[in-house]
């Protein structure tokens, strides 16, 4: 199969190029543009991760169908409702606000408290001013009765409401007779969510495109290698943005997909185009030396014609070898990281399915750019990777080219490290293992979160509407816990009911009980509790569910639980087919049993260390004014499944880089020891720089603006870091040490098999 592909790559290089340009320009076009309806953004939602059939999903359901309509709402923030002319003036353009909204069509009601003189007399009115009186909201609902207006309707009726308190707002304002008019509502809040995380995207790739070109120019010594990977990289991420467009079509997708899968995308794209490059390069200098030898004993090689169209018989060479060897290389762990990203999908929620399918797509489009949009471009550069490059004539820089270049000299940093570690093996590997449980150990304490509103920046605009909101407003802010009790209960059932739950550890009350429809009604509990996700508010959910199982209970804890729940309920089978891929791959390609246990280990070891750093840092709030964040107690409940799935896949990169060389070396008759001292030594430089550049890629994501995705940028960014140096360069070479020739054991009736498939051949 690559033999076949190289064949294709080298004969039709033109034709590759140009159709990865249509690709990627056309599903680029089609995610960013309305051509096919919405732009991607748009078309995608946000909210919390929940999961299909809890409790809380069930509760958030009911409360949907039995829901009182769309709400808009204007917050009126730092007026004087107690001045006269400040109340004359406000009155002035109220009334022609009030007379204009409800003259929209699907508009059931419009309400403030400035349609009375004194709203205290009226509870309703009451609850629209804010507690400390310099504070009022103006509300607008559309739509209250189930079909009364079609959903169209409903949406253009909710754009009118907008426009009209937007100008109320800007108004308000301009008058100084309001510090701030915010116009809120469910619409515009997943909006402002989507806009952030379209921004955080581009300040991703803005930051980490540039240093990533800027290290493998100096890895590479040149900018036209260097390019190569960056190309293949956005290459893949447009059309990975077109894919997650049509997936759209068929499964319902958070936003929260395109950051992290783009991410994903960008960091495997560099990573395999830097391994194709440098084994390139590897292979034509090799090639081109033979030739020169050949030629000055006499023996004639076939040479390129100048100004012709034939291709250069050695780049063509040089790229066919590159494909059938370092392509094999990235195919086999492009297909351990999918399955591994694709166990995401095993787990119920519906955001970890989309993340799981969307992040497979993503690597098998990285790949795809790897095995054939890059050689394709090596084909047409030719022979411009031999020439010095402007750094060689940079005495500072030609010496870190020297250092940090992709090719190897047998003898160096690496070698004398993994020397270093074989004289005490033992001792490393203990100090090595107790690191990782030392980093790992906060994950005893970790407590899973939802978001909520912490998902807004702090400081936007939507965030500090919803904290006023809750903190001034506290009949609008709804309850902490929403209990629905079923099976249309009369009024003595709920009397009972209510005084249980009142009597919970945590309740403060216990709102009266509303009829939701069909038998069902609500019960909303507030909490004597700070936080509405946090452990106190998590204990109380317990208790309440033991309490009566028949009871419903949803809310921001709820969720949380839940969730949890799906994850422990989706594990096995998402562990297996992880473990599963590592143990076929690992085996295939080194014909041993022991090797893959061994990475398995080593691999859960190191990622577990990262989500213990994440959880010290975010979770205790230690390096919140470096990394520009406010602990929320807590990690994002998805982020955790997916800094597992992402980081093993991607430690299993550097496992198939190493290994592969250890061995070869190792086949070739080498000794144990010796095979993983220069295995390392040729693997370690590529190793480092590709771990770098990810790092670069996943740090610039970690400026993000969203706590989930900064979260997830240092948990991979620290995941890939472990494990390119504490793991990679200390574990490693120490358990092979270790184990001796026993390494490469396995039994007979698999041996065949191991051959025969062997990433080797």
């Amino acid at each position: 199969m690559f033999a076949r592909l190289g064949h294709l790559v080298t004969h039709r290089p033109r034709l590759l190029v140009i159709v990865w340009i249509l690709l990627a320009l056309g599903a680029g076009g089609a995610a960013m543009t309305p051509v096919l309806g919405e732009p991607l953004f748009a078309k995608l939602e946000t909210g919390d991760p929940g999961v299909p059939g809890s409790q809380s999903m069930r509760v958030q359901e009911i409360l949907s169908d039995a829901g009182s309509g769309a709400t808009t709402t204007l917050l009126v923030d730092d007026v004087d409702l107690a001045d006269t002319d400040a109340r004359a003036a406000l009155d002035a353009l109220l009334v022609p606000a009030r007379e204009d909204l409800a003259a929209i069509d699907g508009v059931d009601a419009v309400v403030d408290p400035l349609l009375v003189p004194d709203p205290s007399v009226d509870p309703g009115l009451a609850s629209l001013v804010s507690t400390d009186g310099d504070a009022f909201v103006v509300r607008v609902t559309l739509g209250a009765d189930e079909g009364d207006l079609p959903d169209d309707d409903l949406a253009a009726a909710e754009g009118a409401v907008e426009d009209r308190l937007g100008t109320l707002a800007d108004d308000l304002v301009t008058d100084d007779l309001a510090a701030v008019a915010t116009v809120s509502n469910t619409s515009i809040i997943v909006r402002a969510v989507n806009h952030q995380m379209e921004q955080d995207l581009i300040r991703g790739e803005l930051v980490a495109l540039p240093i990533s070109l800027l290290v493998m120019v100096v890895v590479f010594g040149g900018a036209l290698a260097a390019g190569m990977p960056i190309v293949g990289a956005v290459a893949s991420i447009l059309a990975g943005l077109g894919a997650i467009l049509g997936l759209s079509f068929v499964m319902e997708l958070d936003s929260v997909v395109i950051n992290v899968v783009t991410v994903l995308g960008l960091g495997l794209s560099i990573d395999y185009g830097l391994l194709m490059v440098s084994r390139f390069r590897e292979e034509l200098t090799r090639l081109v030396e033979v030739a020169d030898r050949l030629e000055t004993a006499g023996i004639p090689v076939g040479r390129r014609r100048r100004g012709g169209r034939r291709r250069d018989p050695l780049v063509l060479e040089a790229v066919h070898t590159t494909v059938t060897t370092a392509g094999r290389t990235v195919f086999f762990s492009a297909l351990t990281i999918a399955i591994s990203v694709l166990g995401l999908a095993a787990f119920p929620a519906d955001l970890l399915k989309g993340l799981g399918v969307g992040g497979a797509l993503i690597v098998v489009l990285a790949l795809a750019t790897a095995l054939t949009l890059v050689p394709a471009l090596l084909v047409l550069s030719g022979r411009r990777f031999m020439r010095p490059s402007v750094l060689s004539r940079v005495p500072v820089l030609r010496s870190v080219v020297g250092k940090l270049g992709d090719v190897a000299p047998d003898e160096g940093v690496f070698s004398r490290l993994t020397g270093a570690v074989q004289k005490r093996p033992v001792l490393v590997m203990v100090g090595a293992f107790a690191a990782l449980l030392v980093m790992a150990s906060p994950l005893l304490g970790l407590q899973l979160r939802n978001s909520g509103i912490d998902m807004l920046p702090r400081g936007s605009q939507q965030h500090t509407y919803l904290e006023t909101v809750g903190e001034q407003f506290p009949a609008l802010g709804g309850s902490d816990v929403w209990v629905v009790a079923t099976g249309d209960p009369d009024d003595a059932a709920l009397a009972a009911t209510s005084a249980d739950l009142a009597a919970v550890d945590g309740v403060a009350s216990v709102d009266p009980a509303a009829a939701l429809g069909g038998g069902d009604v609500l019960l909303g509990l507030r909490l004597d509790v700070d936080d509405a996700g946090g452990a106190e508010a998590v204990a109380v959910v317990h208790d309440v569910r033991a309490l009566d199982p028949s009871l419903l209970v949803g809310g921001q804890a709820a969720g949380q639980i839940d969730f949890g729940r799906s994850l422990i309920d989706g594990l096995p089978l998402a562990a297996g087919l992880v473990v599963l891929a590592t143990f076929v791959l690992l085996f295939l390609m080194t014909g041993s049993v022991l090797v893959p246990l061994k990475a398995l280990v080593t691999n859960v070891l190191s990622i577990a260390a990262s989500l213990g750093i994440t959880t010290w840092v975010f979770q205790e709030g230690h390096l919140s004014g470096l990394l520009r964040f406010e602990s929320v107690g807590g990690v994002e409940s998805y982020i955790v499944a997916v800094v597992v799935a992402f980081g093993f896949g991607l430690a299993m990169d550097y496992e198939v880089f190493l290994l592969s060389r250890v061995k070869e070396l190792y086949d070739g008759g080498a000794s144990n020891d010796d095979a993983v001292r220069l295995g390392l030594q040729r693997s370690g430089r590529i190793i480092t720089s590709a771990a770098l550049v990810i790092i670069v890629v996943f740090a610039g994501f970690a400026t993000s603006s969203l706590l989930p995705i900064k979260q997830a940028g240092f948990a991979l960014a620290l995941a890939v870091a472990l494990d390119a140096t504490l793991v990679r360069m200390l574990l490693v070479p120490a358990t092979m040490t270790v184990l001796g020739d026993a390494n490469w054991w396995a039994p007979r009736w698999l041996r065949p098999l191991a051959r025969r498939l062997s990433l080797q051949h």
